[in-house]
């Protein structure tokens, strides 16, 4: 996973010089208050699954104790230009989100420095969840002793499916009785927030071999569950696959998986308050809602994208060079864009649409044709004073998105 598809809030105020490579201190970062939220991209892995097109690489153990010093020297590089006049943190998180990639192909030397690299820089009073993402073929119950110990709170585990032959097929390092210990491994330790990532709507997949896994799922008893649709995305084995026709994507039995998801996962009592996000009551990931709710974010590491205020900016997507502009004190920034009032609104109504709460309908007052037809049709319906997807709209949010926008 990544950050890429994050956004922003305008409700602080920053002033972001891009000044390119080789120019940290153009890099400066003027808020009127601080920054809450905080990702990291680790993008090692064992193996590339066919199927992420994410930013990653193969993991290069000669690379990555230099990685993990990059990371917290790009962290020290925010913390030392801190607004002028103001001793306080410019960074003080109430979420930090470690993704990849696979944080946990680190071995144990490298989390420790690492995780600890950050609780020693970082003013973490009001943090309330740390998150790391784990694929089952790198928990091991050290690794999960040692997370649980510096603050770590919450897992998303990579799990993807519990049939062995879609496993082999998404290119998956574990097999499903792994997944099972690695679950296992991470509630002896002590974690009670744990994740379980699933996928649907892959090649040859059967609504049984679906409804066994959110079965499966289900039993384990995880705090949340997401659950995503396979798409082809450029730059991937199933995309050239895809394009050959070796696979296809078939809308209607993608709806059927979505729909199914909704009547298990529901009336096993988790609540549906993202289209691809399932919790317990109390469980859902403060985190991820905070881009949804177009919330600040910084991003630390190789392609992480951050926004603070109407400025956005992407990080080299190239560890090698990341971790040289990194360690010689250069900014590690790619590119960077100004964002308009526009385009904010529209991420925001994006976004706003695929969750429980919806959007107000001050923000949809220019499309008031457009949200008749959608209520007319059973898509949307008002809940105090925001449109919100019906079930029957849920399973068209695109659609419905693109209507609207």
């Amino acid at each position: 996973m990544s950050n890429r598809e994050n956004h922003n809030c305008g409700a602080v105020e920053a002033a972001v010089s891009a000044a390119g490579p080789g120019a940290y201190a153009g890099d400066t970062i003027t808020t009127r208050r601080p920054v809450r939220h905080i990702y990291v991209h680790i993008p090692f892995c064992a193996r590339i699954c066919p199927y992420c097109a994410f930013y990653k690489d193969l993991l290069d153990r000669s690379q990555t104790s230099r990685f993990c010093e990059a990371l917290l020297r790009e962290l020290e590089q925010y913390e030392s230009h801190r607004r002028t006049g103001d001793r306080r943190s410019l960074l003080r998180p109430s979420t930090i989100y470690f993704g990849g990639g696979t944080p946990t192909a680190l071995n144990i030397a490298q989390l420790e420095f690492l995780v600890r690299g950050f609780r020693e820089r970082l003013e973490l009073s009001e943090l309330v969840e740390w998150t790391i993402e784990a694929n089952p073929g790198s928990v091991s119950a050290r690794k999960a002793a040692l997370l649980k110990k510096f603050g770590v709170n919450r897992i998303s585990l990579g799990v993807q499916s519990w049939d062995e032959k879609l496993l082999k097929l998404l290119g998956r390092e574990h097999n499903a009785p792994q997944a099972e210990e690695s679950f296992r491994i991470l509630r002896e330790a002590g974690f009670g927030n744990i994740n379980v990532d699933l996928m649907f709507g892959l090649p040859g997949q059967t609504v049984d071999q679906w409804r066994a896994t959110l079965q499966k799922t289900i039993a384990l008893q995880p705090e949340h569950v997401s659950t995503y649709c396979l798409t082809y995305e450029e730059d991937t084995e199933f995309f050239l696959r895809h394009a050959r026709g070796e696979f296809r994507q078939d809308p209607d039995a993608d709806a059927e998986f979505f729909e199914m998801t909704m009547a298990i996962l529901e009336d096993a009592g988790y609540e549906h308050y993202e289209i691809s996000n399932y919790a317990r009551p109390g469980f859902e990931s403060v985190h991820n809602r905070a881009y949804w709710l177009g919330k600040d974010y910084l991003g630390i590491g190789p392609s992480a994208v951050s926004t603070i205020g109407m400025q956005r900016w992407q990080n080299v997507c190239d560890y090698r060079a990341y971790i040289d502009r990194a360690l010689a004190g250069q900014s590690p920034r790619e590119s960077s864009e100004n964002l308009t009032h526009q385009m904010k609104r529209t991420e925001r109504i994006a976004l706003s649409l695929r969750t429980r709460d919806g959007v107000s309908a001050g923000e949809l007052k220019d499309f008031g044709a457009e949200t008749d037809e959608l209520v007319a049709l059973g898509l949307l319906r008002q809940s105090n004073g925001n449109f919100i997807l019906t079930p029957k709209g849920k399973a068209l949010t695109d659609s419905i998105t693109e209507a609207l926008l």
